[in-house]
């Protein structure tokens, strides 16, 4: 799942993702607070086979309405077993050294990832997937 306000980065990190692995599925958002609410319903869900469940999730920090720790902040309320899976790693330009050591602190984020994404960082994180 990909989580970003500029449809220009959508576009380019579906691209190196697809450049990874072609047979990769994904969901889009460009607002944070839409993603929250359809993750939020994946919970409600009985079966998920025919729902698209995200193993991993690329999350801007920067976004109007709903910001990427505050996504974060919400998604530790659901609480929930079936999204526990789920591994958020935050995608960002920042250079505030804050906002990286907060990303790498926030019990609900697996980590931070300088944008632009590479495919090299997929292999990385994917890696980091299958080994927990």
């Amino acid at each position: 799942m990909l989580i970003d306000d500029r449809e220009i980065d959508l576009f380019i990190n579906q691209k190196i993702i697809e450049k990874f692995s072609t047979e990769s599925n994904f969901k889009t958002f460009t607002k944070a607070k839409l993603a929250l609410e359809y993750l939020d319903s994946l919970d409600n869900q009985a079966s998920l086979e025919s729902m698209f469940f995200p193993d991993i999730i690329l999350l801007d920090i920067n976004m109007p309405e709903m910001n990427g720790f505050q996504f974060l902040n919400k998604f530790s309320e659901l609480n929930s077993e079936k999204l526990n899976t789920i591994k958020i790693y935050m995608l960002s330009s920042t250079t505030n050294l804050k906002e990286i050591i907060d990303a790498e602190q926030h019990s609900a984020c697996s980590g931070f990832i300088d944008k632009p994404l590479s495919v090299r960082r997929i292999q990385q994180i994917t890696q980091e997937f299958v080994l927990d």
